[in-house]
């Protein structure tokens, strides 16, 4: 298993993310996004590793959200709102989905933005 994170701020092509989901768990790769920074972090073995590495380079814990990308399916199915790191009561958000609608919206842009198909 390759659990290299990297972090992108400007666009990647959608078969690189599909090598790094090959790499890893085979048909998904694990991600967590800083929507303030609008960055993208992806690899790492568990979400709390690419949250570690985004704070590390200055973002901030309520502005990371984790989330899974099945390079194969299709927009908007291949993002999945599951991460343990999305447990934040202190936010509004009781499960390791991402519950405010306006937020998971935030984070489809970005990463619609990031993640050339």
């Amino acid at each position: 298993m390759d659990w290299e994170i990297k972090l992108f701020k400007e666009q990647v092509d959608l078969a690189t993310v599909a090598q790094m989901a090959e790499a890893t768990f085979g048909d998904y790769v694990k991600g967590v996004v800083d929507i303030e920074q609008q960055i993208l972090g992806l690899g790492g073995e568990l979400h709390s590793d690419i949250e570690d590495a985004l704070l590390r380079q200055g973002s901030t814990q309520q502005d990371l959200w984790g989330i899974n990308v099945h390079p194969s399916e299709a927009w908007p199915n291949m993002v999945e709102f599951d991460s343990l790191i999305n447990i934040r009561p202190r936010q509004n958000n009781r499960s390791r989905d991402v519950e405010d609608p306006s937020l998971r919206e935030q984070i489809l842009r970005l990463i619609e933005r990031i993640v050339r198909r």
